[in-house]
């Protein structure tokens, strides 16, 4: 506490015990009572007379002597002086702050005191006998009232303090208010009367001394050269006076940024590049028009506004709204221009009006971008290819030339193929050179009707170089199909059925697709036209109904009909085919719903003995068992003959017990055989014993005639061959050893074409031979042996 002010010790004691006595002595000490002063001035004013009178004790705090501190003295005009009065003191503090004497009453206070942590304390005395501890009086209250002194100095509670300051501000802008707090009773003196001065931070700002509000003391304060200041400010008490507390606090001040810089780019002059191959969007390189301010204040906006490639690049900027990103905008091509230049501008996107005069806000600068020579593959001169076909054109027929060029300036030579995927069937081939597409197989609509073939172009010199083209074909319909009947190939009709019934609807199926839409025509075939029993009438609806033509229809006379119908188109050229519908002879109720279309089973008399039953049953068996015989005969004349499954069909396979002599063994084979096979077989007992082979050559005895011929080795051979040959040949046991010899052009010229029965084994299927009666009358012979023989059955509808 230096700065208080300090009295002698004996003052300090002195005066709280001058007021002690003064206040609190009873009015039998200091004086005429009131009420004996105003004797006969009312008789309704007396009052009855206390013994003792209770006022407030005033002491100063903080109160730093040996002793304990003298407050006052409590008396009563019942005190003799002899010790009879015991006083007693009782509430807050009493027996801890405030002891009292009990026997003259002398209040000291033993604790410290601080009017800033409690400013009085109210107690309450009595006077007692000390005998009888009876009250003499009764109990009453007073207060001690703690008086202020300047000890505590002015506080910031809140500091240390951060405030921000646009730049640029006027003199005299407001900063930031601060506010301290003294401790000390503001009404009693000057201790809690402060004033603010400033003690660092001058001369950019300055602080009011009674408001304590911070202010911009020097203009034209700009962020880019200092952003931060640091301001010390005093608040000192008793007015600022000489002696009084003072307590400080610091004030970090930042100025804000506002737009009052332009951009600027770091280069006048920028140069970039990108290979023709980049696709577009890619980046071609990144521009920034520097600024001094932040945030806000140094976002740009970048734009084209002039230059030669405004249309084929394009500026945006980044996320961070900083930096100008340059991309792609339209393919690029080297050999058509290998280089393009740009004028930018960057431009400010905040704008501060107070600051336009410092403007423009903006700057521009020049991009020269080169493009790099890339190797490309070839181009064609059409993104696609769309041709039509009709389905009847010729093998070889020419669809479509495609065309593709080097871009480089190399300009290499291309070749072209097929994607062999996008055309699995291979209908078409492309000539290597010239790019001729051309189709190497007939086309059907019905099968494919749109071919999507790829075309490959590659460089001669950089195979890897390849480019691919679409070249769709649709194959165009040609009225090449006939018409046929559909679903209905069967129908009925009723024993009751009458003349003129409809019995069917028919409705023919054409897969062509004309561009009229189809139209059929239909008509009994010419040998059924005049039959007795149906007829057909052709509704001109690409429909037809079957009519009878009698009544009368019984199963026992003919349960199935043949119909033959004649449809054709209305397309060139007219398409036509015969469909036969069969129609059953059926039993049906009166409503006309079949109930059998079979003939009822003929039964046998009741009189039929067992023994006929028996031969019946026989006959049966036997007809089956030959139907058998001959299924096995056929079966067996279509598949080649081996009589032994197990025999090897190219050679023979001899095994001996015991290992061969070698030269020397002249016993073990007979070479003679081979020149005359006939000796071979008259010496058996030149064979050796002792070895038997497991399997019989195939080699038998071969007659003299046929291999006469000739006395020279290599006729005997030929002859021995021969004889084999024959031998073979007449075997029907024997593998067929015999060579095969194939023809191209056997039969060609002739009417039968090939007679050759090679490969008819394949099928185990009886062989139709009906067509021999058309060849003419040189094969009726055959004709007749095979064919089926024409017979005078009953017509068949």
């Amino acid at each position: 506490m230096g700065d208080r002010v300090h009295l002698p010790a004996v003052a300090w004691t002195l005066l709280p015990v001058a007021l002690g006595i003064l206040t609190l002595l009873p009015h039998s000490l200091l004086g005429t009572p009131a009420e004996e002063e105003h004797v006969g001035s009312s008789a309704l004013l007396q009052r009855a007379k206390r013994s003792w009178v209770w006022n407030q004790f005033f002491v100063l705090e903080e109160y730093t002597g040996l002793e304990p501190l003298y407050i006052g003295k409590l008396h009563s005009d019942m005190d003799k002086g002899d010790g009879s009065i015991k006083y007693i003191l009782t509430g807050e503090g009493a027996g801890t702050t405030f002891t009292i004497d009990d026997s003259t009453g002398d209040i000291h206070a033993i604790q410290r005191l601080d009017r800033e942590v409690k400013a009085q304390y109210i107690l309450r005395a009595q006077a007692r006998n000390r005998l009888t501890d009876r009250p003499l009086e009764p109990e009453s209250e007073f207060i001690v009232k703690i008086q202020d002194i300047n000890d505590n100095e002015p506080r910031f509670l809140d500091g240390p303090y951060q405030a921000t300051v646009p730049e640029m501000s006027k003199i005299g802008t407001s900063v930031i208010q601060l506010t301290a707090t003294d401790a000390d009773d503001p009404t009693y003196g000057n201790s809690a009367r402060v004033v603010y001065s400033i003690l660092e931070g001058q001369p950019y700002f300055s602080v009011d001394a009674k408001t304590g509000v911070v202010r911009v003391s020097l203009a034209d304060m700009d962020r880019e050269t200092r952003e931060n200041y640091t301001v010390v400010i005093q608040a000192k008490d008793m007015g600022g006076q000489l002696g009084g507390l003072a307590g400080t606090t610091t004030v970090n001040i930042t100025l804000s940024d506002i737009n009052d810089n332009p951009p600027m780019f770091d280069q006048r002059l920028y140069q970039m590049s990108i290979p023709e191959s980049a696709p577009v969007g890619s980046v071609v390189g990144r521009i920034w028009a520097k600024d001094r301010d932040i945030g806000v204040n140094a976002e740009m906006k970048y734009s084209i506004i002039d230059g030669d490639g405004r249309d084929t690049f394009d500026i945006s900027t980044d996320p961070t709204n900083l930096f100008g990103i340059i991309t792609v905008k339209k393919p690029l091509n080297f050999e058509i221009k290998p280089s393009y230049t740009l004028k930018v501008e960057g431009a400010n996107t905040h704008l501060d009006p107070a600051f336009r005069h410092r403007g423009p806000f903006k700057d521009v600068t020049i991009v020269h971008v080169s493009i790099e020579d890339v190797d490309e593959p070839p181009l064609f001169d059409s993104p696609a290819y769309y041709v039509e076909l009709p389905e009847d054109a010729e093998i070889g027929t020419m669809v479509k030339t495609v065309s593709a060029r080097d871009p480089d300036a190399a300009n290499n030579t291309v070749r072209y193929s097929i994607d062999r995927s996008s055309d699995p069937d291979k209908y078409f081939y492309i000539e290597i050179t010239s790019g001729s597409l051309m189709t190497v197989r007939s086309l059907d609509r019905e099968e494919v009707g749109w071919h999507n073939i790829t075309i490959l172009a590659m460089e001669m010199n950089n195979p890897t170089q390849i480019a691919s083209v679409s070249v769709a074909v649709r194959v165009l319909d040609v009225n090449d199909n006939p018409p046929s009947l559909m679903h209905y190939l069967e129908a009925y009709v009723c024993e009751n059925a009458k003349a003129g019934q409809l019995i069917q609807t028919v409705t023919a199926v054409d897969p062509d697709e004309p561009l009229g839409g189809q139209h059929f025509y239909y008509s009994l075939a010419p040998e059924a036209v005049n039959n007795p029993n149906f007829t057909l009438k052709d509704n001109q609806d690409n429909t037809a109904w079957i009519l009878t033509r009698r009544g009368g229809w019984s199963q026992q006379d003919q349960t199935v009909f043949y119909l033959p119908i004649f449809i054709s188109d209305s397309e060139q050229p007219v398409q036509s085919s015969t469909s036969t519908l069969t129609i059953r002879v059926c039993s049906c109720d009166q409503e006309g719903n079949v109930m059998s279309c079979n003939a009822e089973a003929y039964s046998l008399p009741a009189s039929l003995s067992r023994g006929a039953l028996i031969a019946i049953l026989a006959c049966i068996f036997v007809l089956l068992v030959m139907i058998l015989l001959m299924l096995s005969l056929r079966t067996h004349r279509k598949k080649p003959y081996l009589c032994d499954e197990e025999e090897n069909v190219h050679e023979n396979i001899v095994r001996y017990d015991d290992e061969g002599g070698g030269e020397e063994d002249t016993e073990a084979f007979d070479i003679a055989a081979m020149w005359n096979p006939r000796e071979a077989h008259h010496h058996p007992g030149k064979m050796r014993q002792d070895m038997l082979p497991e399997i019989e050559s195939l080699s038998r005895y071969v007659p003299q005639a046929c291999v006469m011929g000739g006395g020279s080795g290599d006729s005997n051979v030929h002859g021995y061959v021969l004889a084999k040959l024959l031998e073979a040949d007449m075997d029907p046991c024997a593998p067929p050893y015999d060579s095969l010899q194939t023809y191209a052009y056997e039969g060609e010229g002739s009417v039968a074409e090939s007679l050759s029965s090679l490969q008819s084994g394949t099928s185990n299927t009886d062989h139709e031979y009906d067509y021999l009666n058309d060849w003419g009358p040189r094969f009726k012979k055959l004709a007749e042996m095979y064919g089926v023989l024409e017979t005078n059955s009953p017509p068949l509808w």
